[in-house]
């Protein structure tokens, strides 16, 4: 619309500000404002009068996560002796962002050193899922998830490292992106420790949330590639999603795992996002995917403390080479996996969340796209597809076909106090 002179950068970016005045008191998802968006609105719209060149987000608003650096904006990671800290530079996802013409409002919450299933902490408070104010929009990008779900912002960036960016999505039903390792640089993202690097934390991937799957296929146009400071990101090419065809390809749908039989309302997303799948001519066939990704995920974490040896954590290396070599022996047999975000819907706060399915693929590094695909009550339902490493285009193309027939994002009711019903 910005483009097509149909708004003003400064429309959209006024009527975004005014969201989070409405909404912000009550999600609390947005923990940090900007200074001068509305000067930079107009900024972009003086560069449209003038025919000047229109980047792909040519003053479109934006958010990040608060472990990714903003030169502009303090980075907390929700932690009390943070909340003066002003970085040097923007993270490369920022950057690259703003270079594609996206206005950053504003910064959103997450968990205590960025990590965790529930967005509260000590510094920003609780934040709040927008489709029931009494339960959590989960973690760790759960501020973002819940922003861009009310639509306080168009469109953000988030981390995951076992499911936080995947979890979030489901739990507020948006769209999310988890890249292949590598596709995207993690410079400028931070944890307690300090700044995330490609040897020290190859789990954890930043990825571009919003509500529609077309959104973040354009985001992932700008975010990837290599930085030159990233020793983990590669020059692999994207391959345009619009371009892959469904028909035939080879899908295991799984519901359920050894020790997660999910609540009915998911396994019922899952079952109607094979069907659509199907209906685009894929070959859609129930099974199970290899067993032991989140047992070794456990020990992974384990490891991060202070009482694992060096000979168990070498053991540990050994076991997640072995996992993800018989992860790919796997894919030779099927193209993308089709399962539950998690066996429950949005928890209450300090319920203990299930990364059963999300975090095997961070221990592969594969794609992952959650979409919505439905309900349990008024509280929205995710689904996960996943595909071999470098092939984001085959699960976003199916995650389009999802989102088409089941009609992706759908908007909370407001205020809160009317959200008696699904809002779908």
């Amino acid at each position: 619309m910005i483009r097509d002179r149909q708004a003003t950068a400064v429309e959209v970016v006024r009527s975004h500000l005014d969201r989070i005045q409405e909404r912000n008191p009550t999600v609390n998802a947005i923990v940090a404002l900007a200074d001068g968006a509305l000067e930079q609105a107009a900024a972009s719209d003086r560069a449209i009068q003038r025919g000047g060149a229109v980047g792909v987000f040519h003053g479109v608003p934006f958010t990040a996560k608060d472990i990714i650096e903003t030169a502009d904006l303090p980075t907390t990671l929700g932690l009390p002796e943070l909340e003066g800290n002003r970085p040097a530079r923007d993270a490369t996802i920022v950057g690259r962002m703003r270079a594609a013409g996206g206005i950053l409002i504003g910064k959103t919450n997450c968990p205590p050193g960025g990590s965790g299933g529930d967005t509260a902490n000590r510094l920003h408070g609780r934040t709040r899922n927008p489709y029931d104010t009494e339960r959590s929009p989960a973690g760790s990008s759960g501020g973002e998830a819940a922003a861009i779900a009310s639509g306080m912002s168009a469109c953000g960036l988030g981390s995951d490292s076992g499911g936080s960016l995947r979890m979030p999505a489901h739990c507020c039903g948006i769209s999310t992106l988890k890249p292949t390792a590598g596709r995207i640089p993690v410079t400028g993202l931070l944890d307690e420790d300090g700044p995330l690097g490609a040897m020290s934390d190859p789990r954890t991937q930043p990825g571009p949330m919003a509500r529609s799957v077309n959104d973040l296929a354009a985001m992932l146009g700008v975010l990837a590639g290599p930085d030159g400071r990233d020793t983990g990101a590669a020059p692999v090419p994207l391959v345009n999603p619009a371009g892959a065809d469904l028909r035939g390809l080879r899908v295991v749908l799984q519901v359920r795992d050894e020790d997660s039989q999910p609540a009915p309302d998911i396994g019922r997303a899952v079952h109607e996002a094979g069907r659509a799948l199907r209906e685009a001519g894929a070959q859609v066939t129930e099974g199970a995917v290899p067993s032991g990704g989140y047992e070794l995920t456990e020990r992974v974490w384990d490891s991060y403390g202070d009482t694992v040896a060096s000979p168990e954590l070498y053991r540990i290396l050994r076991a997640w080479d072995g996992y993800r070599s018989m992860m790919l022996d796997f894919l030779q047999r099927v193209d993308l996996i089709l399962t539950p975000v998690a066996p429950h819907a949005a928890l209450l706060p300090g319920e203990p969340v299930s990364w059963r399915y999300t975090a095997p693929h961070s221990l592969t590094g594969w794609p992952c796209v959650v979409i919505r695909a439905g309900s349990s009550g008024r509280l929205p339902v995710g689904v996960q597809v996943v595909a071999g490493p470098w092939q984001e285009h085959l699960a976003l193309a199916a995650a389009v076909r999802i989102e088409q027939a089941l009609g992706g994002w759908k908007p909370p009711s407001w205020p809160p106090s009317l959200m008696l019903e699904d809002p779908g």
